[in-house]
């Protein structure tokens, strides 16, 4: 029998299910303001109908991705399916909705940042029709040294 699961808009409500996903994923980094539940709510505040999550018939949250814009251009940040719903169409599903939620508030382009180690974003990016740029260096700057990324071993 295969497993049910639902697609629908995120809400600060999520939080904690998204949050216990997020500690599931091994090498997924969890950054200590920006991913807290304050870091999270000013996002969705922000970004309120772009963001998603997958949720199983049990309630659990599966999957979920933070979508939000500048008002030129999106991000998917922190796209993730726990493991064992991979290889359902949720990922896809999720992306989605997040394109469509996006082309409703007039985004043209949508980035995302997949670590060069993560061999099963990368996998999935390519195989779901997104281009690897070649043509460009990413640059940070880190405006405040208390959040701290933290990788899941």
């Amino acid at each position: 029998m295969s497993k049910q699961f639902t697609i629908r808009k995120m809400t600060i409500d999520d939080y904690d299910g998204l949050y216990a996903l997020w500690m599931t994923i091994k090498g997924f980094g969890i950054r200590s303001i920006d991913d807290s539940y304050i870091g999270v709510e000013r996002f969705l505040k922000r970004n309120p109908d772009t963001s998603v999550v997958a949720v199983a018939e049990d309630g659990a949250i599966v999957g979920g991705i933070l979508c939000g814009h500048d008002g030129r251009r999106g991000c998917l940040y922190h796209v993730c399916v726990r493991a064992d719903y991979r290889r359902m169409g949720i990922g896809k599903a999720m992306v989605v909705y997040c394109m469509n939620a996006l082309k409703a508030e007039d985004i043209n382009k949508v980035s995302l940042i997949a670590f060069t180690k993560n061999d099963v974003g990368n996998a999935f990016w390519n195989c779901i029709g997104w281009t690897k740029r070649e043509d460009l260096n990413y640059y940070d700057f880190t405006l405040n040294e208390e959040n701290i990324t933290a990788f899941n071993q």
